[in-house]
């Protein structure tokens, strides 16, 4: 088995391009992690209220197009400098205290959107 460490893979993911539209299953590049970044070969997912309502977009700014599905388990792939430890589980509940309940500081922070292919949409 080759390694993919610190190459761009590819990946299927469910893409969102617009608000409340279907989901669109297409390969999308995954870049390799950057420091104290994990990759992870997701095993499996799911979507919450939250992803929900980023997706309905309704009464905020809307990102599209975007991947939804921050609930995931998977195996790491490969890790970025830096990274020596990683943990179970990370609470994204700093949004809660500060009155922003859907809303979660760390992935609006790093803007994890897709970015589209070229030659599609």
């Amino acid at each position: 088995m080759s390694s993919t460490v610190g190459q761009v893979i590819k990946c299927k993911a469910a893409v969102a391009w617009e608000a409340a539209k279907p989901l669109v299953i297409e390969e999308v590049e995954v870049a390799p992690p950057q420091k104290l970044e994990v990759r992870l070969k997701i095993l499996f997912t799911s979507l919450c209220h939250t992803d929900v309502y980023f997706w309905e977009a309704k009464d905020q700014d809307s990102v599209f197009p975007r991947i939804f599905g921050h609930e995931a388990a998977g195996i790491v792939e490969s890790v970025g400098e830096g990274c020596d430890r990683i943990g179970t589980w990370r609470s994204c509940s700093s949004g809660i205290h500060r009155g922003m309940q859907r809303m979660c500081p760390l992935q609006i922070k790093r803007k994890q959107y897709v970015q589209p292919p070229q030659d599609q949409h």
